[in-house]
């Protein structure tokens, strides 16, 4: 159950950093998984200089990452939304951008995978029959922690109501006084930190490499699905929902039939539920 909890609560960071910008610009950042490899890396590279602290690594992969959500607002989203391109301009941009890191990536630190020193890993815990790794606790209470912070800001705070109300309608907010384009950079800034941990949590769990970002930037795109595109506590729950399904099969069967379960079990929701768990038939068309 802990490593289901856990592995959510990753899946959950990555899709939370999609839903933040598909609900305050209506598009998908297809950059999202290259910078939650990135960060992965800004934490590898924290602890590389003898700095052997969980807490520290986060919260550099988030600073890093953060910064690469600015530079990408400011490159490749802002410049296109002052012209009113479409949506397929900004979502062709993004696919650009996630290359150009892939690659950077590649020269910077080379093809090999790289892991985070076992010491910081830790050792493992028994509770009763299941064996539970201080990464998984790690893991488990970032993600947990992160998610309820997320929570608390968007809906108790003067900024959470501001990028709600930009992601509602920017022409309307920004008749209420609030500085829009401020609000879209906050938004992106911490979509790209969610993206920046995860991948910090990720690469300490297993390994880090520069092509780790796409089968996690998929399964974070099947979570905004399935959860209802742009919905917070949908992309929340998805990610669990995915998390337990692999677990499960993991157990049940082997590891080669998680993949496959999991974007089953993907399937046959959204043939139940073809707006997601929480999607709206009509998604807020007011972004203009």
């Amino acid at each position: 159950m802990i490593n289901g909890v856990s592995l959510g609560a990753t899946y959950s960071l990555v899709a939370l950093g999609y839903t933040l910008v598909f609900g305050t610009l209506g598009i998908i950042n297809m950059a999202h998984g290259d910078i939650f490899m990135f960060g992965a890396f800004f934490g590898l590279l924290l602890v590389e200089t003898g700095l052997l602290s969980a807490p520290a690594m986060l919260l550099v992969a988030a600073g890093g990452a953060a910064i690469l959500g600015l530079l990408l607002e400011y490159v490749a989203l802002r410049p296109l939304r002052r012209r009113r391109a479409g949506h397929l301009a900004p979502l062709i941009s993004t696919i650009g951008v996630g290359i150009f890191l892939r690659s950077l990536a590649l020269q910077l630190f080379g093809p090999d995978s790289k892991s985070f020193p076992m010491v910081l890993r830790g050792g493992s815990y028994r509770l009763g029959s299941a064996v539970v790794t201080q990464v998984d606790l790690v893991i488990l209470t970032a993600g947990l922690l992160i998610m309820l912070s997320l929570w608390l800001l968007l809906s108790r705070t003067k900024l959470g109501k501001a990028m709600r109300a930009t992601a509602e309608n920017q022409t309307t907010a920004a008749l209420l006084g609030i500085n829009t384009e401020a609000i879209i950079a906050i938004t992106v800034m911490l979509a790209a930190a969610l993206g920046g941990v995860a991948g910090a949590l990720v690469g300490l769990s297993f390994a880090v490499n520069p092509t780790m970002g796409l089968p996690y930037g998929l399964k974070g795109l099947s979570i905004i699905v399935l959860g209802g595109m742009g919905n917070v506590p949908g992309a929340m729950l998805g990610g669990l929902i995915l998390g337990f399904t692999e677990v499960i099969t993991v157990q049940l069967l082997s590891s080669s039939w998680r993949d496959m379960a999991a974007f089953a079990l993907l399937f046959l929701l959204l043939v139940v539920k073809p707006d997601g768990l929480f999607g709206r038939a009509q998604q807020a068309g007011g972004r203009a």
